[in-house]
């Protein structure tokens, strides 16, 4: 049993793959406080809710928090009796080698979302992930990580929206009926969704037209069906290709061991 961690900026995803698919999925706030004792009473009384027994024997985490990986890698250590590969870190080895600038630190994220979309799509991809910061990552022909482009999250827009500007209020992302908002909360959900769906809509398009060939473009993240229905720029659109990237890491690496 294989449990695959990704820790975002804002949430953290654990899922238990039992090597034919994902047995479970829980999400918990990222916390580089919360100690490795508190996550392992955390997941074991979901596994106990959830009726499931199994014997979790190896783990992968990928973390764009670096102070809550060691309490994560305690976890394993200490209650599942492994070492766990970490993206990005030492030890843990890449099926496509990313080809960006020296000395440059791609998010693991990014990586691990870029062999998945290659497993799953082959070369020549735009994954668009809808975080806390909404990412682009180009995928070359061989499956390597060519680079991309970040712009801020949808979510953490509003936040500086409703933040900077005092009379207006918090609003939560939909998509609203006109583009024409008739009241500040409409007029504000316009501009966020319209403005994102335009903002991934032109990224694309200057990314096509910078390799000169056709691309596919596959949107991730919660916010990806929201914004799918506002655009056909989208391929497909897939909520599990983190977790799908991670464990085909995981066997690379384990292949590479039993060598």
């Amino acid at each position: 049993m294989l449990l695959a961690i990704d820790c975002g900026n804002t949430n953290t995803v654990f899922s238990i793959w039992d090597g034919a698919r994902f047995l479970a999925t829980w999400r918990i706030a990222t916390d580089h406080k919360r100690t490795a004792d508190e996550y392992f009473v955390w997941l074991s009384t979901l596994l106990m809710l959830n009726k499931l027994d199994v014997k979790i024997n190896s783990a992968i985490i990928s973390s764009t928090a670096p102070r809550v990986v060691f309490n994560l890698r305690v976890l394993c250590d200490r209650y599942y009796g492994c070492r766990p590969y970490v993206v990005g870190r030492p030890g843990c080895v890449l099926p496509h080698a990313p080809r960006v600038d020296q000395g440059t630190t791609v998010g693991p994220d990014r990586l691990v979302n870029a062999t998945s979309a290659f497993d799953r799509h082959g070369g020549n991809l735009i994954v668009v992930d809808f975080g806390t910061a909404t990412t682009f990552d180009v995928v070359d022909t061989d499956g390597a990580y060519i680079g991309g482009v970040i712009a801020p999250g949808v979510n953490l827009s509003l936040e500086a929206l409703h933040m900077a500007a005092a009379a207006l209020p918090h609003v939560d992302v939909s998509r609203p009926d006109r583009v024409i908002g008739t009241n500040t909360v409409a007029c504000m959900q316009s501009g966020v969704y319209w403005g994102y769906v335009g903002l991934v809509e032109g990224i694309v398009r200057q990314i096509r037209a910078e390799r000169d060939r056709p691309m596919q473009v596959i949107a991730t993240g919660g916010l990806a069906p929201l914004f799918e229905q506002g655009t056909e720029i989208f391929d497909a659109v897939e909520d599990d290709l983190t977790m799908h990237g991670l464990v085909l890491i995981h066997d690379h690496n384990r292949r590479l061991e039993s060598a």
